[in-house]
């Protein structure tokens, strides 16, 4: 348990070669959920079938959205991509935060901040990439909050041969440039949201040139632009929807090996949630256990006082979009229409939450945290000093999550582990921190 650095695999290896951690299958929650997801519907009530859903989708990634079989196989391509861009992932040991806690908890973190574009976002990118390329698509198009999915999608694109289309929320725009400029590098076309490319972009301005636009906007525009298209684009979305969360698993698959070579499992598992897909891929396999009664486990999900969707949101059918363009999913949602403020944490901006994760949540399974921004800061912060890594402001929202549990830990005497998520870097989020330094949050 000394080690801080766990398992990383060697970029030469084949995924052949490390068997045992790079999983050859993805975990399907939906062999397990312990209610009825229930289907996605149209405003006039009618169920959505596959063939509605692959105007927007390749048809695999639909099939994968529908499918209820537990294990999806990795094809051996894919897994092989995986590797190339840094998986397995390593498991890290926050040793110093403990220190500092003074806290018996053992503290493990998975971090997707080693990948190319510094989170776990190319784990679905690569997939919706190489299955949308097999399906001969000419372009896709999507839309991004703090960067982090547009920016894994453009290398995916690149890596594929896809042409790829962005539109990222107005204020994260102007917020994060470099991020936008990274998407440029690997190729892609990158647009302020709302944006005067779609006749919903053009609306809005019109009512406020100033708009800092919203996920359900950016959603709304990508949409547009693939229905416009005349068949030569297709959607992806970076979160939300089952078969995003499903690509995501590869994190709590590989942690799953890691933590029983440490001869450990974790009591506790922490990660947070804007639409869910790094807290599913991590939690996922471990919630499995609960479900299956072989755990205890308690999982929890932080997410921004500013956007409480899971805390404050009311569960009920609500559009994905804010133009109302998507189908209905039931969902813990604070209202399609709902404009969040400004904050850093880009990627936890959205109005709604994953349905698989809404239905954890109802049946006590996952329990939601809501933390204000300065707050969250300051234990990314603090987590920087002990660790030397820089959360992005996403994943400072856990790091804060994993400080309180490991306080209560202490508290009650108790040798926790604690496992969570680290789903990217800071290094291009600095504005945030520079506005909290300076005293400015």
């Amino acid at each position: 348990m000394g080690l801080r650095w766990y398992f990383a695999a060697p970029m030469a290896l084949r995924a052949s070669q490390v068997p045992d951690y790079l999983p050859s299958s993805w975990y399907n929650i939906l062999a397990d959920l312990p209610g009825e997801l229930p289907p996605m519907k149209l405003p006039n009530g009618q169920i959505v079938e596959k063939l509605m859903l692959e105007k927007l989708f390749a048809k695999t990634l639909v099939e994968q959205e529908y499918s209820r079989e537990r294990y999806i196989q990795i094809p051996a391509e894919l897994r092989s991509k995986y590797l190339e861009l840094g998986r397995p992932t390593p498991l890290l040991r926050a040793k110093n935060l403990e220190e500092y806690l003074g806290t018996p908890a053992i503290i493990l973190y998975k971090y997707e901040g080693v990948t190319p574009t510094g989170s776990h976002k190319i784990n679905t990118a690569l997939a919706q990439a190489y299955y949308n390329k097999l399906e001969g698509t000419e372009t896709i198009v999507t839309e991004t909050g703090a960067g982090q999915w547009g920016s894994a999608l453009s290398l995916a694109g690149a890596l594929t041969g896809i042409h790829v289309r962005v539109y990222m929320v107005r204020v994260s725009y102007y917020q994060k440039p470099y991020r936008g400029v990274l998407m440029r590098i690997y190729g892609a076309e990158v647009y302020p949201s709302p944006s005067n490319r779609t006749s919903f972009g053009r609306k809005l301005l019109e009512q406020n040139p100033e708009h800092p636009g919203s996920l359900g906007i950016a959603i709304s525009e990508a949409i547009e632009d693939v229905v416009m298209s005349g068949g030569k684009a297709k959607y992806c979305l970076g979160s939300v929807l089952n078969h995003v969360l499903l690509h995501q698993t590869v994190i709590g698959l590989e942690a799953k090996k890691q933590v029983e070579e440490l001869g450990l499992y974790p009591d506790v598992v922490i990660g947070c949630v804007g639409g869910g897909s790094n807290y599913a891929g991590l939690s996922y396999p471990f919630i499995y256990d609960r479900l299956k009664g072989s755990s205890d486990t308690r999982f929890i999900a932080a997410e921004p006082k500013a956007v409480p969707s899971m805390t404050r949101g009311e569960y009920r059918y609500d559009y994905g979009d804010t133009a109302g363009m998507t189908p209905m999913i039931k969902m813990h949602t604070l209202g399609h229409e709902f404009t969040p403020p400004p904050i850093h944490a880009g990627g936890l901006r959205y109005h709604g939450v994953a349905p698989t994760l809404s239905v954890l949540i109802n049946h006590g399974v996952v329990e939601p945290v809501a933390y204000g921004q300065r707050e969250v800061f300051e234990a990314g912060t603090l987590f920087a000093k002990l660790e030397g890594i820089v959360p992005a402001p996403e994943s400072a929202h856990a790091v804060k999550a994993v400080i309180e549990e490991a306080l209560r830990a202490k508290e009650r005497g108790r040798r926790e582990v604690i496992l969570f998520n680290m789903s990217g870097h800071g290094l291009l989020d600095l504005q945030g921190y520079i506005d909290y330094l300076e005293g400015r949050i």
